[in-house]
C-alpha cells in the first residue's frame, strides 16, 4: 500500500500532524486508538468519513516513518 495516496501534511491542518487527507483525522488518533484496543469497525463507526484503507495507511506510515528512525544509545542499560 503506497500510504502517500491517503496521508498528508499541511501546516495549515492540525498544526502540521500528518493526516488523513481532506479531514482532521490524525494518524496519531487513528494509531493512538487502534493501540488501546479498539478495533477497526468501532474507529469506521465512530469516524464516518474514514474508510479501512485508511486505518491501514496509517499502519504503513508508521511502518515507514520508524524504518526512517536512528537510534542513539547512550550506553546506559535498561534494567530486564
Amino acid at each position: 500500500m503506497d500510504w502517500r495516496q491517503y496521508i498528508e501534511q499541511r501546516p495549515d491542518v492540525m498544526l502540521g500532524k500528518p493526516v488523513i487527507k481532506g479531514t482532521r483525522l490524525t494518524v496519531e488518533l487513528i494509531l493512538e486508538r487502534l493501540g488501546q484496543g479498539a478495533p477497526p469497525e468501532d474507529l469506521l463507526e465512530c469516524y464516518p468519513q474514514l474508510r479501512l484503507e485508511h486505518i491501514r495507511a496509517a499502519q504503513s506510515y508508521a511502518a515507514a516513518y520508524l524504518a526512517f528512525d536512528t537510534t542513539i544509545w547512550t550506553g546506559e542499560r535498561v534494567a530486564g
